[in-house]
C-alpha cells in the first residue's frame, strides 16, 4: 500500500511540474504575441517547428504594412485579402471584398468594413473583435489580389488594356507595360484622364462626385519618350495615346496624298510626300486652308515656295486637318496647252507633206 501511495505521489509531482512548464511556455508565447501585435518583434515568429512571416518593410520596421514604395495600399472593392489569426487556423481565411466593401469572419456576427483600410488598420479592427473570444489575439492581413485600382492605357499602343498595380508608376513606365506606342498609327500627343478617388476613399470628409473631379492633362509623346516629362500616375488614370492627325495635299501636285502627322511636318515636307508640284503649279501662291474647331472660323494662309526656299520666311508647320491647295498657274497652263497642241499637230502635218 505504501508503495502505491509513493507511486501516486510521484505521478502528482510529475504532473504538477509538467503543468508548470507548459503554463510558463504558454505565458511566454502570449507575451511574444502581444509584442508582435505592438510591432516590436522581428519579421519571423517561431511557432514550434513552423515560421510565421509578416510583411516587414526593411525601410520602416515600425510599419510592416507598406508596399514596395513605402506608400500604404488601401484595400478596395474586388480585392482579395488573406486573414491569418495566429494559432487559430480555423479562424484564418482568404476572403473577397463584398460589393458593399465589407468582409465576414468566423465568430464575428457583423460584417467588417474593409474598403479604404490599410492592411494594418484592418488587422487591428479584426484583432479588437476577437478580443472578446481570444486571449491576446494576433491578426495579420495581406492583400493577395489587388484589382481595385487599375491604370488604363488605350489608343495607339501595342497592348491596350488595364494594368493592376500596387506601387507607384510613371507615365513612361505605364507606356512600357502597354508595349509602347504603335509607330504606324500613334500621333504626337498623349492625353490623361484623371478620375480621382477610384476606390471611393477621400482624404477629407467632403465627398466629391467623379464627374466633378475629372481632370485632363496633355503631353507630347516625344517629350515623354526622351524623359523630358514623366509624371507619376495615380490609380484610375486613363492614358490615351492619340492616333496621328492628318493633313491633305491636293491640286497641282504629282500625287495628291494624305500626310500622317505622327511628328511635326512642314509645308515643304508635305509637298515632297506628294512627289512635288507639277509643271503648271503656281508656286508663288500655295494655300493652306485651316479650320479652327473651337471657333469654327476658316482661314486661308498663302505662301510663296521661293520665299521659303530662300529662307525669307519660315517653313510653316502643318496642323490637323489642314488642306494644302496648290493652284494652277494660268500662264504656265496656257503655255503648256499651246506646247501640247504644237507637239501633237507637227507630226501629222509633216506626214501630210507630199
Amino acid at each position: 500500500m505504501k508503495a502505491v501511495n509513493k507511486l501516486l505521489a510521484f505521478c502528482v509531482v510529475l504532473f504538477l511540474a509538467n503543468y508548470t512548464f507548459v503554463a510558463a511556455q504558454i505565458k511566454a508565447d502570449d507575451k511574444q504575441t502581444e509584442k508582435n501585435a505592438n510591432g516590436k518583434l522581428a519579421s519571423e515568429i517561431p511557432v514550434g517547428s513552423a515560421v510565421l512571416k509578416t510583411n516587414t518593410d526593411s525601410n520602416n520596421s515600425s510599419s510592416p504594412y507598406k508596399n514596395q514604395t513605402g506608400e500604404k495600399y488601401r484595400i478596395g472593392f474586388q480585392d482579395t485579402v488573406q486573414v491569418d489569426v495566429y494559432r487559430h487556423p480555423e479562424l484564418s481565411q482568404t476572403v473577397n471584398i463584398s460589393p458593399d466593401g465589407t468582409i465576414r469572419m468566423p465568430r464575428i456576427d457583423q460584417p467588417i468594413a474593409a474598403v479604404c483600410k490599410t492592411e494594418g488598420e484592418l488587422s487591428e479592427i479584426i484583432t479588437n473583435y476577437y478580443k472578446s473570444y481570444l486571449k491576446n489575439p494576433f491578426v495579420n492581413v495581406k492583400t493577395v489580389q489587388k484589382i481595385s485600382q487599375p491604370y488604363g492605357v488605350i489608343g495607339a499602343v501595342q497592348k491596350p488594356g488595364n494594368f493592376y498595380l500596387d506601387k507607384k508608376i510613371s507615365l513612361l513606365g505605364l507606356l512600357t507595360l502597354a508595349g509602347g506606342p504603335n509607330v504606324e498609327f500613334a500621333g504626337s500627343k498623349i492625353q490623361i484622364a484623371r478620375i480621382g478617388g477610384i476606390i471611393g476613399c477621400a482624404e477629407s470628409a467632403e465627398t466629391v462626385s467623379a464627374e466633378e473631379n475629372i481632370e485632363f492633362f496633355g503631353y507630347n509623346l516625344n517629350d515623354v519618350q526622351q524623359g523630358k516629362v514623366n509624371p507619376v500616375m495615380q490609380p484610375g488614370d486613363i492614358v490615351s495615346v492619340l492616333i496621328a492627325e492628318e493633313a491633305y495635299v491636293v491640286g497641282n501636285v504629282i500625287k495628291p496624298t494624305k500626310v500622317i502627322l505622327n511628328e511635326p511636318k512642314t509645308l515643304t515636307q508635305a509637298l515632297a510626300a506628294a512627289n512635288g508640284t507639277d509643271k503648271t503649279a503656281n508656286t508663288e501662291k500655295v494655300i493652306i486652308q485651316r479650320h479652327d474647331p473651337l471657333t469654327g472660323i476658316k482661314k486661308e494662309l498663302v505662301f510663296n515656295l521661293k520665299d521659303i526656299r530662300d529662307q525669307k520666311i519660315p517653313d510653316p508647320q502643318l496642323q490637323a486637318n489642314d488642306i494644302v491647295q496648290v493652284s494652277n498657274d494660268k500662264v504656265k497652263g496656257f503655255i503648256r496647252g499651246v506646247t501640247s497642241i504644237i507637239t501633237n499637230t507637227i507630226p501629222s502635218t509633216i506626214t501630210r507633206v507630199p
